[in-house]
């Protein structure tokens, strides 16, 4: 009995303090594992979402002419509709000109204005020694007053551009009244015959 005492009372100093040291380390290891555990709850907990959505839906674009201030169609395709001339057509002279109203529109289910470009589509026939002036008008036909001139005496065998821009229904800028007027040159032939189409294309503003 006293031989075991002996050898408890004369354990190290040193073995001593390294086994409390041991102990406070793993203590210290096992409350930072709980601190960490305890910080990713805490986390988690802030996480936070909001949304937002949203639907979309084309609008509507639609141009149309007419020759008669009366019918209107889309006249998609070449010729499309048929100038009726102040005067035939087929009796110019020298010098002489003969004039024909057109519009073009946006229709009511349009959505946007447009600009509108007017060209020479084509020609057939025999055109030289004609030219065309293109006006926009005040009103329906060629005999109001001129707003404005689109096209000023170009040469039927080459043609020029312009534009001008369409307003979306219900303003009345939706609808634009035009004036073609075409007249025969110092060279013109008798006899000569040829024909031209003319393509208004609009772009959505």
């Amino acid at each position: 009995m006293d031989a075991v005492q002996d050898r408890i009372t004369i354990e190290p100093a040193e073995v001593r303090r390294r086994r409390r040291r041991s102990l406070r380390v793993r203590a210290v290891l096992a409350g930072g594992l709980v601190l960490g555990v305890g910080a990713a709850v805490t986390l988690a907990a802030w996480n936070d979402e909001t949304f937002a959505s949203g639907s979309f839906t084309a609008g509507q674009f639609n141009l149309q002419g007419t020759t008669d201030d009366s019918t209107w169609s889309e006249n998609a395709s070449s010729p499309g509709g048929s100038l009726s001339f102040s005067v035939s057509p087929t009796n110019l002279s020298p010098g002489a000109s003969i004039t024909a109203p057109f519009a073009v529109r946006l229709d009511s289910t349009t959505t946007s204005g447009a600009t509108v470009t007017v060209t020479l589509d084509s020609t057939s026939g025999t055109v030289t020694n004609l030219t065309y002036t293109l006006q926009r008008m005040d009103s329906w036909g060629c005999g109001g007053t001129v707003d404005e001139t689109l096209v000023s005496a170009a040469s039927l065998a080459t043609g020029a551009a312009s534009s001008f821009s369409l307003t979306a229904p219900p303003d009345a800028g939706s609808v634009q009244n035009l004036c073609f007027t075409v007249t025969g040159g110092a060279g013109l032939v008798q006899g000569q015959s040829g024909g031209a189409v003319w393509e208004f294309a609009a772009a959505s503003a």
